[in-house]
């Protein structure tokens, strides 16, 4: 009998653990890489349900009103003091601006939709409902909790429901990451003039070998999204698993760190100039810095001496979703701090992207549906996996009844 080789040994150890490590997350993965597949589409489909408040019909002229007309009109409807905008590049987008009433001191305020051609509040997102909005809520829940955050009532001991949800998905994702690793090793061929095999799908053959084939060239193709799901996903479940990721890209801080001390703005000793300049002032700044098109968001001043923080992104199918961050003197719009991504290094833009790096929106659109694909082959996998098990051991079982009717 002819010995096996060394790597025939080791690929076989993989298959074993790849199996179990399948079989013990399984279910789970399915779970999670669909809710996770709709969730990547989660801006554009709560929006698509509530188009009103996002798209708005440019008129003849093409003129809207000034950023400060804008404003002005918004505090009079609401009653508020506009507390930030969102400033979009295209023609045929709402305004998205914050108003804080009086009095009010945690959070954002609430976000209205305007229409930056009449000044009129559309309405108001941050209240705004649907049952898109709702199942897009349930989605998350699933995808993050298993949904066990709808249980009121302790499941194990005293452990919160959402925590133990959370604990549960990280386990499953971590799994699943292991998987993918030994997946990768057995899909390399024992001989390297077979490793074309491994990139196609012979649609020819009978259904058994298709769905081998499935399960092997759409892991392979997908392997590199998959990885990134997998190896950001863990962050949001385990605090050590947070640190050592920050620790291996060498941004982690102590909880005790002091902070940096933030910039200020300089009140003016002169009382007539004791104002903050204008919108149109800080987006005229804003653009000498940072001189491409792109969406504008902008936090006014809270007081005296607060800065303008003003966060800039490029649009397009392939736009990077990090931005770059400016702090401005509300009476000067003197640049007090600038932070272009690119300028980062390495391991900071990592770090700052891992967000993105989960939920696919690293490049735009063109990331976005790169995700969608590989989270909705993600599904399959335990599926296709499970089924080429059960195909190996209907065919072990068929060979030991052979080898028994031979030997009786």
């Amino acid at each position: 009998m002819k010995e096996k080789s060394t790597w025939k040994k080791v690929r076989e150890a993989f298959r074993e653990v790849h199996l179990w490590l399948g079989l013990a997350c399984g279910l789970l993965v399915i779970v999670i890489c669909f809710s996770g597949t709709i969730y990547v589409y989660n801006t554009e489909l709560r929006e698509m349900a509530s188009s009103e408040l996002y798209t708005v019909e440019s008129p003849q002229n093409g003129t809207r009103l000034s950023n400060e007309q804008i404003i002005a009109a918004v505090e009079q409807s609401t009653g508020g003091q506009v507390a930030a905008v969102r400033i979009p590049v295209s023609g045929e987008r709402t305004w998205q601006i914050a108003v804080k009433q009086s009095g009010q001191e945690d959070g954002r305020g609430t976000t209205y939709a305007v229409n930056p051609y009449t000044g009129k509040v559309v309405g108001n997102i941050s209240d705004t409902k649907t049952a898109t909005s709702e199942f897009m809520r349930d989605m998350f829940s699933l995808h993050r909790w298993l949904m066990l955050d709808h249980i009121e009532e302790p499941i194990f001991g005293e452990l919160p429901n959402r925590k133990l949800g959370s604990y549960i998905s990280g386990t499953a994702t971590i799994l699943f990451t292991l998987g993918l690793l030994t997946g990768l090793m057995i899909w390399f061929p024992s001989k390297l003039k077979a490793w074309k095999q491994g990139l196609v799908v012979k649609y020819n053959a009978n259904w058994k070998r298709i769905n081998h084939d499935l399960h092997n060239t759409m892991a392979f193709y997908s392997f590199i999204f998959l990885l990134l799901m997998g190896l950001t996903g863990p962050q949001w479940s385990f605090e050590w698993y947070r640190t050592g990721l920050r620790k291996t890209l060498g941004t982690y801080q102590a909880p005790n760190t002091p902070r940096p001390e933030q910039p200020q703005s300089v009140v003016p000793a002169d009382s007539i100039t004791n104002a903050p300049l204008t919108l149109t002032d800080y987006i005229s700044a804003a653009d000498e810095q940072l001189p491409y098109e792109g969406d504008y968001y902008v936090t006014l001043p809270a007081n005296s001496t607060a800065t303008v923080s003003v966060a800039k992104n490029k649009v397009g199918f392939f736009a990077p979703s990090a931005g770059d961050r400016l702090s401005l003197d509300q009476y000067t719009a003197a640049v007090l701090t600038k932070e272009v991504f690119t300028d980062k290094p390495f391991n900071e833009r990592v770090a700052g992207s891992i967000k993105a790096l989960h939920m696919g929106d690293v490049y735009g659109q063109f990331t976005k549906l790169l995700y969608f694909l590989a989270c909705l082959v993600a599904t399959t996998l335990p599926v296709t996996g499970t089924i080429i098990w059960i195909n190996k051991l209907t065919k072990r079982k068929k060979k030991g009844r052979k080898n028994k009717a031979k030997n009786s």
